[in-house]
């Protein structure tokens, strides 16, 4: 079992910045990918932006130009760097890490909640 810890949710006006942090137990180069989702009440979990094991990323276009995802291989932790929040920003932000070969298990974190007020 694999456990994902996030950090880094509160309440932040609109304009302004969070950055969350996401550590694994186990060293995330050994996941095809590690990812961020959020997901709004009465809404979908939806994918926020995603790394892979060679770097490349890919973004949402609904964040693009103000949200970056970067990794740290020696402190097995993922970021989401979140600029010019706003409001439809507000979700509970998930951590997920893409399992590598197909008899693996993906894993998700519990989840933190990302508020932007008008």
């Amino acid at each position: 079992q694999v456990q994902l810890v996030e950090r880094g949710g509160g309440l932040v006006q609109a304009g302004g910045s969070l950055r969350l942090s996401c550590a694994a137990s186990r060293s995330i180069s050994s996941f095809n990918s590690m990812g961020w989702y959020r997901q709004a009440p009465g809404s979908q979990r939806e994918l926020v932006a995603r790394i892979s094991r060679e770097g490349s990323r890919n973004y949402a276009d609904s964040v693009k130009g103000r949200f970056t995802i970067s990794r740290d291989n020696a402190k097995d932790t993922v970021y989401l760097q979140m600029n010019s929040l706003k409001p439809e920003d507000t979700a509970v932000y998930y951590c997920h890490a893409e399992a590598l070969r197909p008899y693996e298990y993906d894993f998700w974190g519990q989840g933190t909640q990302v508020t932007v007020s008008s």
